[in-house]
């Protein structure tokens, strides 16, 4: 079963962060990644620009507007994503224990309805 496990932190600021916080935070997603490798599960991984580098489409009324920033203000941000093929939600919810954002932000595990496999929608 095809689940996501989008990652959710507040955004730091300018220089908030050390050089070596950003580094040992590299370090850590580039083991977790290899390891999602090795087990065979990891399908797709996505680690995604500041919220600020948004830019949010919409068609109301059949109208398009294009916005710069996100749709809404929150305190925190969908910060990257993994998509993963593994057995159960057990299996997700263990893969997002590991997952190094799961120390500073939320992991959150989101089965998939439906995907584009082969070029084709599956269920």
């Amino acid at each position: 079963m095809r689940y996501a496990l989008l990652i959710h932190y507040r955004e730091p600021g300018e220089g908030e962060l050390s050089d070596e916080v950003v580094a040992e935070a590299r370090a850590a997603f580039d083991a977790y990644g290899r390891a999602l490798v090795s087990a065979g599960v990891l399908l797709a991984a996505d680690v995604l620009q500041p919220s600020a580098a948004t830019t949010t489409v919409t068609r109301r009324d059949g109208d398009l507007r294009v916005q710069d920033g996100p749709f809404a203000e929150t305190r925190e941000a969908l910060a990257g994503v993994f998509l993963l093929d593994v057995p159960d939600l057990d299996a997700a919810i263990g893969w997002a224990e590991k997952c190094p954002a799961a120390q500073w932000g939320v992991v959150e595990v989101r089965p998939s309805a439906t995907a584009i496999v082969d070029g084709v929608w599956t269920s």
